[in-house]
């Protein structure tokens, strides 16, 4: 399992273990209130449109909704935590003036689905010409993340491969984890969504931060209109 904080924690130590070894759990930081409003508010877009994005990269059993802002009005609560935000300063501010919201994606994997392939979420970017972090990314618990519905592998800093075609070689560890908690990690960061070989859904939220000159990879201007 990885490293697990509480949000009451110093920021500087969370920070610390996130730069050493690319990702941390912040232990049930979620109000039960907003948990249960977010799945509610998201359950008709689950339905109505989370099989579109159904490929062999985000699984085929698994459903997702972008632009999650718009459906509901729980959602700034994630996105303005201030334990969140203040990680999000020491890892992003250094390299720009302001940060901003890259993308913003719900994401619920089904009974059934395969492990996801391990990726690092800031390939968007020409993030290898850059020798620091170009963003992080924030995925929240919706349920509990366990060892058999699908909690998120991570690879640790200090095991990436330096070959993309390794990256199903090195050792993952699963972000286990109550409803409510949160893990953070790099872009840099490989990692995936794990089999989900249980009975019930994974419901989970990720929202990114990334530097504020680059491009969004989730263009809020359009997709909130």
């Amino acid at each position: 399992t990885l490293q697990t904080f509480a949000a009451t924690d110093s920021i500087q130590d969370i920070v610390a273990a996130l730069q050493q070894s690319g990702a941390v759990v912040i232990d049930a930081v979620l109000p039960e209130a907003v948990s249960e409003g977010l799945c509610a508010d998201l359950r008709p877009e689950f339905d109505r449109e989370g099989h579109l994005y159904q490929n062999s990269f985000n699984g085929h059993h698994t459903l997702r909704v972008g632009g999650v802002t718009k459906y509901s009005s729980h959602f700034p609560t994630l996105l303005l935590h201030p334990t969140v935000l203040a990680i999000a300063d020491a890892i992003l501010k250094p390299h720009c003036e302001v940060y901003q919201v890259g993308s913003t994606t719900a994401i619920e994997i089904l009974p059934g689905e395969q492990a996801q392939v391990l990726h690092a979420d800031d390939t968007c970017y020409p993030s290898h010409l850059l020798p620091f972090e170009v963003q992080i990314s924030v995925l929240w618990a919706l349920d509990d993340f366990t060892e058999d519905n699908g909690a998120t592998r991570v690879v640790m800093r200090q095991d990436r491969p330096d070959n993309e075609a390794d990256y199903d070689k090195a050792p993952t560890h699963k972000a286990v984890m109550p409803k409510g908690s949160v893990v953070i990690y790099l872009g840099s960061t490989i990692h995936g969504g794990g089999a989900n070989n249980s009975d019930k859904p994974r419901k989970a939220l990720v929202n990114t931060y990334c530097l504020g000159w680059l491009r969004q990879e989730e263009n809020q201007y359009l997709s909130l209109t």
